[in-house]
């Protein structure tokens, strides 16, 4: 089968260089994993970018044709390149031209990054998540909200511009530096002082709950990950992270439950904290989670191979829309 794997990485396809940029890339090596993955799997492949030229590019690689179903699939890496809900926008693409692809739909995406509504989506559904407001100005009251407080963009991944307030001052110029660097308006949660463990999802109506991984932060005295800690992969993970069996029952469930309300489709990835009474609390959901690191590490650990992995993407995804997993030509 034809494949295109879309991302953004040059950010120069544009009409107008406006609104908000992406500051999110994916990982180059980790793109020409997959790539080499798809292939190993069987499949023709085409690495391409999420921007204007995106419709010629996969009419060329996959003709279409009046008589039969798409003639291609996309497995979607693309973080886009600038503008709301940056996440949405080569899935709409994709809707639009009627290229089936994997991953979280438009909907799906542009909840999962908005931080605020997912969590009161997941809220409303009575999941367990940290007590938050969104702020402006850093001078709105903060209600019930107990320090010490994370201030982090509203509408961005990667940690970027995640701080920690201790005290009212600190909390204003956190929410200053977010909303003057990144345009957008600042969450504010409570920090929840204990364990951070992440859950992998693979699936659609069942869901592979993949195995737990926990971050190691050493002997830090407050447990973040900053983005310097994500670029730099600085921290450490153990997995299969050591939880008891009623623990992990309940982190299944609430992540799964997690998926449902932020419309996630194949895979994604649910990170939690514990505290020290043993209580969950969802920080967020990443909809297109990075396959070079924690997803992969827990995927290893459940017996996957990295090729295994990403063509079992394809399969879930292929399967969401036909019925049977992605044909390759090796299979022909």
């Amino acid at each position: 089968m034809r494949v295109a794997v879309v991302r953004n990485h040059l950010h120069t396809g544009v009409v107008n260089r406006f609104g908000h940029p992406c500051r999110e890339g994916y990982d180059l090596d980790a793109v020409r994993r997959i790539v080499a993955a798809l292939q190993e799997g069987g499949h023709e492949t085409l690495l391409c970018e999420g921007d204007k030229g995106l419709f010629a590019t996969l009419e060329r690689f996959m003709p279409p044709d009046p008589q039969a179903l798409p003639s291609g699939f996309v497995f979607n890496l693309a973080s886009g390149i600038q503008g709301e809900c940056r996440l949405s926008h080569v899935p709409s693409m994709l809707e639009l031209a009627g290229v089936p692809y994997t991953g979280a739909g438009p909907l799906g995406n542009g909840l999962a990054l908005d931080k605020a509504i997912a969590k009161m989506l997941m809220r409303d559904r009575g999941l367990p998540t940290p007590q938050f407001c969104v702020m402006r100005r850093g001078t709105e009251g903060t209600g019930d909200l107990r320090f010490p407080l994370v201030v982090k963009p509203r509408s961005e991944s990667s940690s970027f511009g995640l701080q920690l307030a201790l005290e009212p001052a600190q909390l204003k110029q956190a929410v200053e530096a977010v909303t003057a660097q990144y345009g957008q308006d600042a969450l504010v949660e409570e920090y929840v002082e204990g364990r951070e463990v992440y859950v992998g999802l693979l699936g659609n109506e069942e869901l592979e709950t993949l195995p737990l991984v926990e971050r190691d932060f050493g002997d830090r005295e407050m447990s973040l990950v900053t983005q310097e800690d994500k670029a730099s992969m600085a921290l450490g993970a153990i997995c299969p992270a050591q939880v008891d069996s009623k623990l992990a029952t309940m982190l299944h469930d609430i992540s799964v439950a997690s998926f449902r309300a932020c419309e996630c489709r194949d895979y994604a990835r649910v990170d939690i904290r514990i505290d020290r009474s043993g209580q969950p609390f969802i920080l967020e959901i990443n909809s297109i989670p990075g396959l070079r690191s924690i997803y992969v590490q827990a995927a290893t650990a459940a017996g996957y191979s990295f090729s295994g992995l990403i063509n079992r993407i394809l399969d879930v995804a292929h399967k969401r829309y036909f019925g049977v997993g992605a044909p390759s030509r090796k299979a022909r």
